[in-house]
């Protein structure tokens, strides 16, 4: 059974900084892709970052580029987003998901078969 764990949302203020981090387990972490997506009330979930099963490729949502820095750990079976310079307009739940792909990165949301629970990230003005 697949299960992704987030954790590290939280309470920010406009400027700060958070990590969030997303434990994966009951697959072979290093063949699936992982991506990070938002969902912001009263708005549909979008992309934030993504990162191949070896790490070695990245994308980025253009409003977070130079922002947030998406990586992983598959010694640990985890990945991270990285939120520096946060905004009011970057609060929303945050979702980790993973995509069975051994090579590249994905950016749509519905090549994603499991997901997390989500985190909860507030930016205060």
């Amino acid at each position: 059974q697949v299960q992704l764990v987030e954790s590290g949302g939280g309470l920010v203020q406009a400027g700060g900084s958070l990590r969030l981090s997303c434990a994966a387990s009951g697959l072979t972490f290093s063949n699936y892709a992982m991506g990070w997506f938002r969902q912001a009330p009263g708005k549909e979930r979008e992309f934030v970052a993504a990162i191949s099963g070896s790490g070695s490729s990245t994308a980025y949502q253009d409003s977070v580029k130079f922002r947030f820095t998406i990586s992983r750990e598959n010694t640990k079976n985890t990945v991270y987003l990285q939120m520096n310079s946060l905004k009011p307009e970057d609060t929303a739940v945050y979702y980790c998901a993973a995509c069975f792909l051994p090579i590249g990165v994905q950016k749509l949301s519905y090549a994603y078969k499991y997901w997390g629970q989500g985190t909860q990230v507030t930016v205060s003005s």
